[in-house]
């Protein structure tokens, strides 16, 4: 993971004189300020020796468990604080020991333009302000008097209600109105399609539904006739007042006036109906990777025990820190981390992909972004977008003139070095890495990162260039987003750390794939989690739920993941496959998917990859989005010429394309059989618009698959 140090020798000799000099006379004060640091009897002992501890044991011996936290094996922990078991009394908590501390902020629009691209497209940028924040007390104000104002509007107490919204302030306003007053919240993500939105509004029959303006024009209103039961749409934004040319029946208000509405004594006076740590909070709907979304339900008690075991992975949270809110809140990793910040007292700017930082698509240029305006100390984020920023950094790195690139260079892997021993490199940070870190505000210090796997090359570059440490978790709808999540002083890469204090996790042999708990030398199986995050199943799939969950003798309810993990000695988890990923080559080798995906995305070649393989053919095939940089210098290298679309259907570029992923692909040890033998060059990123990913930027195999079936039928042979 090292970078390349293809250097001038009496450099390389200048530059390891300077570090050993720099080592010798900063190691007395080091070490001496290290030994002062530690607690008597020296109970939290140094990073690498925290890092070498154990994180879990199995509570029977048995090498398929179940693990628990070391800290948990008596007892899972279910929730943060004594009587706190509910999201409104999570929320009510925190306003009554935070009430003037910001809690939601969002910043000013100053000025939108359409600019101009050099291809002809148009693109709209804006220019920002500063944050306008509301308190913890205005926000449980506000909050209180939407959900009175829509039980005013007829919403009735364990009756669900729809949100379909980007991620904004008033998303979290809106949920915790439900949460107060008891309406189930069915979350839908913003990107998707009509007949996906029309089937989750009409299984949870739905009379209200929360949107935003720009949703109800271009998504909402074509597929109302669809949805019959719905009577009124709660618009989030503030213009405009008045809603003329929707059919009979149906009401649009503004927020705003849903609140005034609430407001109003008469309203304000009635009683409400808190709910217990048993009723559904959230009927959330999953982004549909393997078919049509399924709703998963997700009681009070699920997510307050999820939260809780979130919490106790990061030191030192508290109402000091800033989290930056940009994921789409209808995925369970945004959801858990909003709401882990909130009952720490912490304050959340909103963002998004294309307002993040400087260089974003939106941002006019000269202006700032998000991050740099925030400065958020803590930030989620899908290994898709940590790839992005690898990536684009790496890039840079390659347009320095050469002295610039050999002292980042040499820097990098000094740090590197030191990185993995446990020892801080400060004035490395400062002179080399402060320009990188900047990019995400320069004062974020903690990194958590869920979705998917994340390469071991990307953890890294975040590790030393943004000088933070990045928690690795593993979680799913199904488990309320808690599993695992890495201690920020583990170093090991490709791990995604121990179980949470609020579950436990047991292997179960899959015989078929190979994957036995008594395999060595570490037990291997399908990665079954149990504990009070456990969700209440999926909403009117009951086939479903006898397949995925079951309730052992203990009364312990767990979920059959699907992935395939092995635990090491230390009791951390590695993700090694996924059943459904698997592909039994016509020759009899079986191919993971994912695994070959994961290996090809350190290509710079690669921006997206998806792997496919017919069990009836003897090798793999793939589909790549590549990067443009670097696709179009392989053209000139070869001198082809071309646009962008004809450079990608080439098939001289295709041919090439294919030498430089083999290439990465035996640098990885890739066995052969794993390696695609054919690709199709995808001229069109993959984008949660396009439907070929989803909004956590998984992929969609069902939908490549139909998209890209003539490559598929060409690649086989077929024509």
């Amino acid at each position: 993971m090292k970078l390349k140090e293809d250097l001038n020798p009496l450099l390389l000799l200048l530059f390891h004189l300077v570090v050993w000099i720099y080592t010798c006379v900063t190691f007395l004060p080091y070490h001496l300020f290290s030994w002062a640091s530690v607690p008597v009897g020296g109970v939290c002992g140094s990073e690498e020796e925290r890092a070498k501890r154990a994180k879990a044991r199995s509570v029977l011996g048995c090498p398929e468990g179940p693990y628990r936290a070391v800290s948990a094996i008596k007892r899972l922990v279910t929730s943060l604080r004594p009587g706190v078991d509910t999201l409104d009394k999570m929320f009510e908590y925190a306003a009554t020991k935070f009430p003037e501390r910001d809690c939601l902020g969002t910043r000013e629009v100053i000025s939108e333009e359409d600019e101009q691209q050099s291809n002809g497209k148009v693109f709209k940028k804006v220019v920002l302000g500063e944050y306008c924040w509301r308190s913890y007390d205005e926000v449980l104000t506000a909050a209180s008097q939407l959900g009175s104002g829509l039980a005013s509007l007829g919403q009735q107490p364990k009756h669900n209600i729809a949100i379909f919204c980007e991620t904004r302030a008033e998303w979290i306003i809106a949920a915790q109105a439900c949460f107060m007053y008891n309406f189930p919240l069915a979350t839908l993500y913003s990107t998707l399609g009509g007949p996906a939105i029309a089937h989750g509004l009409n299984e949870t029959q739905v009379t209200h539904i929360f949107t935003s303006r720009e949703l109800l024009e271009t998504r909402l209103k074509a597929i109302l006739i669809e949805v019959p039961r719905l009577q009124h749409i709660i618009v989030v934004d503030d213009t405009p007042t008045s809603w003329p040319g929707y059919p009979r029946g149906i009401s649009v208000h503004n927020m705003a006036a849903v609140q005034k509405l609430g407001a109003r004594p008469e309203n304000a006076a009635r009683e409400r109906k808190q709910p217990l740590p048993s009723d559904i909070a959230v009927i959330m709907y999953t982004s549909g990777s393997t078919g049509i979304p399924k709703g998963v339900m997700i009681s009070h008690s699920n997510i307050i025990a999820g939260i809780t075991g979130m919490a106790e992975r990061i030191p030192n949270l508290c109402e000091e820190d800033t989290y930056i809110g940009y994921l789409p809140l209808a995925h369970v990793l945004e959801l858990s981390a909003e709401l882990v910040c909130i009952s720490h007292g912490c304050r959340i700017g909103y963002s998004s992909p294309q307002t993040l930082a400087d260089q974003s698509t939106k941002i006019k240029k000269g202006s700032k972004g998000d991050t740099s305006v925030l400065q958020p100390t803590l930030m989620a984020a899908v290994p898709e977008i940590m790839d992005r920023i690898y990536k684009n950094v790496m890039t840079k790195v390659e347009e320095m003139n050469c002295v610039q690139r050999a002292l980042f260079t040499l820097a990098y892997n000094y740090k590197l070095e030191q990185f993995t021993k446990g020892y801080s490199t400060p004035l490395c940070d400062k002179l080399v890495f402060r320009k990188v870190r900047s990019l995400l505000g320069g004062r974020t210090r903690v990194l958590l990162s869920g979705g998917a796997p994340l390469s071991a090359a990307t953890q890294r570059f975040m590790n030393v260039c943004f000088c933070c440490p990045v928690g690795q978790g593993y979680g799913l709808t199904e488990t309320c987003g808690a599993g695992t999540i890495s201690e920020l002083w583990d170093y090991s890469t490709g791990r995604v750390g121990g179980p949470l204090v609020c579950s436990e996790i047991k292997l179960k042999d899959w015989v078929e794939g190979g994957y036995r708990s008594t395999d060595k030398p570490h037990p291997r199986g399908e990665i079954l989690v149990g504990g009070p995050n456990v969700t209440m199943g999926y909403y009117k799939i009951e086939a479903k739920n006898q397949e995925d969950f079951f309730v052992d003798e203990n009364g312990q309810r767990w979920f059959c993941t699907g992935d395939i993990g092995e635990f090491h000695e230390d009791g951390c988890l590695k993700i090694i496959d996924r059943k459904k990923d698997l592909v039994k080559l016509q020759a009899g080798e079986y191919v993971s998917l994912g695994k070959v995906e994961a290996m090809l995305k350190n290509c710079s070649l690669v921006d997206n990859i998806c792997a496919y393989a017919n069990s009836d053919e003897t090798y793999v095939i793939g589909f790549v989005v590549p990067n443009q940089k670097q696709l179009l210098t392989l053209a000139d290298q070869y001198s082809i010429r071309g646009s962008w679309e004809e450079l990608c259907n080439s098939k001289a570029i295709e041919e090439l394309a294919l030498k430089v992923i083999t290439e990465a692909a035996l640098a990885a040890q890739l066995e052969r059989f794993e390696i695609p033998r054919k690709i199709r060059l995808s001229p069109d990123p993959w984008t949660p618009e396009t439907g070929l990913v989803t909004d956590a930027f998984k992929l969609k195999r069902k939908e490549l698959k139909t998209h890209y079936q003539d490559d598929i039928e060409r690649m086989y042979g077929g024509k």
